[in-house]
């Protein structure tokens, strides 16, 4: 014989009938007979629904629906950020992705198509619709790269027309989704700066005329293996382009500027004007005031204005291009070794373009009994200078 199953509202009627045959003076083991179950499950049913009314029964049974309802809510919000993270990072724009997205999350993460496509946004025709690639796909694609190698400010628009004009029966959006495909783009095109003027007609450019007329010094960043970040200090004499020193440093402040520039004036001689940022470091009092009790003049370039230090800037974009961005510095002092090693390559043997493919000095002979070290430094930057220009 088959077990029956009672629902709550059946087992609480059938509680409420055994208290009023006990109140009637019958025994339990007779009250239990009457309502057909054995004691064991009386005294179950007694634990887990004694005391609850019908109407309390109905109100339990609509919150256990709804708890699991919210229960398979929670799961399925959980999945589906499974299979939003799963899938990519960013937006989903083109079929195509969504279609491989949908196949990676369906055999990753064993979910069905129908709930991966709901997730993604694919529609399950555009999902199952095998995309078919027109004979002459290939031949189009080769000519609208060749199109845009020579009209580089031309958009896909522009090379739709010129298409039609060579006789391709093709619109814009097959034009556009090719353009796409292969990474294609106009370049933005920066507007244009007057640099060299002020609103009032001041000339702020201050242009170097000669070697030691104006020195430039600005400060780039780096990180060793372990993290920890060091500063380098670029000096470049604008004229001949030479980088003069770098000094490096976990870090570096208005003192250690002071003692550079102490180190190059005594060596190389005192410059005309000295230009920087306005950083802390060169706007300090203390260095403003040591530059000028040395008889050179501070030039500082307008706040926000890094192109008026184009030729520090210059060669900080190169030092971070060929050694910040190609080494790993295992630690400070190997970090000092490599940077002073590039930069005697870069002012010795490294081709300038505004040099005409020149360095800025190059190495020179000495004569056979060399001056003291100051004139000999003095000399040999001379003629370097007079050998580039």
């Amino acid at each position: 014989m088959a077990r029956k199953h009672h629902k709550p509202e059946e087992i609480v009627a059938k509680l409420r009938q055994v208290e009023v045959l006990l109140a009637q003076g019958k025994t339990a083991a007779e009250a239990v007979r009457t309502i057909g179950v054995t004691e064991q499950t009386y005294y179950r049913w007694r634990s887990e629904y004694g005391g609850l009314k019908l109407d309390q029964v109905k109100r339990l049974r609509q919150l256990e629906q709804e708890n699991g309802r919210l229960r398979k809510a929670v799961a399925d919000l959980t999945l589906e950020k499974l299979v939003l993270k799963e899938a990519a990072f960013g937006k989903l724009v083109s079929a195509a992705r969504r279609r491989s997205c949908v196949e990676h999350v369906t055999g990753k993460l064993g979910v069905s198509e129908r709930f991966a496509c709901r997730v993604l946004g694919q529609h399950r025709s555009v999902q199952r619709k095998v995309p078919r690639v027109a004979d002459d796909e290939a031949a189009l694609t080769e000519n609208i790269i060749s199109l845009a190698r020579r009209y580089g400010r031309y958009g896909y628009r522009r090379i739709t027309a010129l298409l039609r004009a060579e006789g391709w029966s093709c619109n814009h959006k097959r034009v556009e989704r090719i353009w796409r495909a292969e990474g294609l783009k106009v370049p933005s095109r920066q507007a244009k700066r007057g640099r060299l003027w002020l609103a009032d007609g001041s000339c702020v450019r201050l242009r170097p005329e000669r070697p030691n007329h104006v020195w430039a010094y600005d400060f780039v960043e780096d990180r060793t293996r372990d993290g920890r970040r060091f500063r380098m200090l670029n000096v470049v004499d604008e004229y001949t382009r030479e980088c003069l020193a770098i000094r490096v440093g976990r870090k570096l402040k208005s003192a250690d500027v002071i003692d550079v520039l102490s180190e190059l004036f005594i060596l190389r001689g005192t410059p005309g004007h000295v230009r920087s940022d306005n950083g802390p470091e060169f706007a300090a009092t203390a260095v403003k005031s040591w530059i000028t009790g040395v008889g050179a003049k501070t030039a500082f370039i307008e706040p926000g204005s890094p192109w008026e230090n184009g030729y520090v800037e210059s060669f900080n974009g190169k030092l971070r291009d060929e050694l910040l961005n190609a080494e790993v510095f295992n630690t400070l002092t190997e970090a000092k070794v490599l940077i002073e090693h590039w930069r005697r390559h870069y002012n010795t043997i490294r081709p300038h373009a505004s040099l005409r493919y020149r360095p800025p000095a190059p190495e020179v002979l000495l004569p056979s009994n060399p001056p003291p070290p100051a004139a000999a430094l003095s000399n040999s930057s001379g003629q370097a200078v007079a050998m580039l220009h």
